[in-house]
């Protein structure tokens, strides 16, 4: 059976979409922007003729998304002049301990709402946030596929983001 448009882009969505909005955070380091970068990504996708993307869909859709998100920034200029009292001054790499604290506490009251997930999402989500794993490699040791871990991991953090308190969400975007 020959797949329609409609279920190739279903498929691209459900196994690239949770991938994109992650590299997408990397250029634009706000989720809100990364998805928005994301779905202009497969609105673009929904213009293409198909059978010119069909073979090379990732590095199609990964470029694009890149892309995008570069156009964004230069159209924002995110760039801000220093003030005084910032110049000369070095960013250190080491937390104060206050910080490191505050950031342990919150760690463990997500964990908390994570369990409220079931088993699978809360798998996956760990191996590739706290394990830092590959969707490959989350493939391989699960024996998922990787539009079901796409969709996993998804499906998770939208229902984490429904479940933690907005003090929580607040340090985490």
């Amino acid at each position: 059976m020959v797949e329609t448009r409609e279920q190739f882009i279903e498929r691209a969505l459900a196994e690239y979409e949770s991938p994109l909005i992650g590299y997408a955070y990397t250029f634009v380091r706000d989720l809100d922007r990364a998805r928005d970068v994301v779905q202009d990504t497969f609105i673009r996708l929904c213009k293409q003729d198909v059978e010119k993307v069909r073979d090379g869909l990732k590095n199609w859709l990964f470029t694009v998304c890149r892309n995008r998100a570069l156009d964004i920034l230069r159209k924002e200029s995110r760039m801000s002049p220093l003030d005084e009292d910032d110049r000369g001054r070095v960013p250190t790499a080491a937390q104060a301990p206050d910080e490191a604290f505050d950031q342990e506490e919150r760690i463990a009251e997500v964990m908390k709402y994570l369990e409220r997930l079931s088993d699978n999402q809360q798998t996956v989500i760990l191996m590739k946030f706290r394990d830092g794993l590959s969707y490959q490699e989350i493939c391989e040791a699960t024996g998922l596929s990787s539009g079901n871990v796409g969709f996993l991991i998804h499906t998770g953090l939208k229902r984490l983001r429904t479940l933690l308190p907005a003090d929580l969400m607040d340090g985490m975007t």
